[in-house]
């Protein structure tokens, strides 16, 4: 029985998001859990990368990916489910962020989605196998179609 499920989505295909945040949705309503939804953004921070950025730019993104995450989860699952979501944006490497998130929320789940395979990733791609192999708690992955 799940009392708190993460669904991690990357915001770069919405048809692949939408299906990941249903299923997440879903095996969420199954034990009535606590439904999160996370996005991870690359940490420029600690790189000489961050010097092509404003200083405002970290926060500016931040901002905008959370609405993102809240539209997509208002168009995909309805107004009235979006209120009930906490919507996390964290920063740094994904599967790390993921599990990081996933540790801080007690999570019980973690539904991810994953690519269809190049030969390269095998199985999986490389940071849905990464959650997996390193996870506390079960984790769902959505495959693409």
């Amino acid at each position: 029985m799940s009392k708190s499920v993460l669904c991690a989505l990357e915001l770069s295909d919405k048809a692949t998001d939408k299906l990941v945040l249903e299923q997440a949705a879903r095996l969420a309503d199954l034990d009535q859990a606590q439904l999160d939804v996370v996005n991870v953004l690359p940490d420029f921070g600690e790189s000489w990368v961050s010097g092509f950025f404003e200083s405002h730019h970290h926060d500016k993104a931040i901002e905008d990916t959370t609405q993102k995450l809240k539209d997509l989860c208002a168009e995909t699952l309805g107004q009235a489910r979006n209120a009930s979501i906490r919507h996390v944006v964290a920063t740094g490497t994904a599967y790390q962020e993921i599990l990081s998130v996933a540790s801080a929320a007690g999570s019980d789940l973690i539904v991810i989605g994953a690519h269809k395979p190049d030969l390269k990733d095998y199985l999986l791609g490389p940071n849905a196998a990464r959650v997996i192999r390193h996870s506390d708690c079960s984790v769902f992955v959505v495959r693409q179609k």
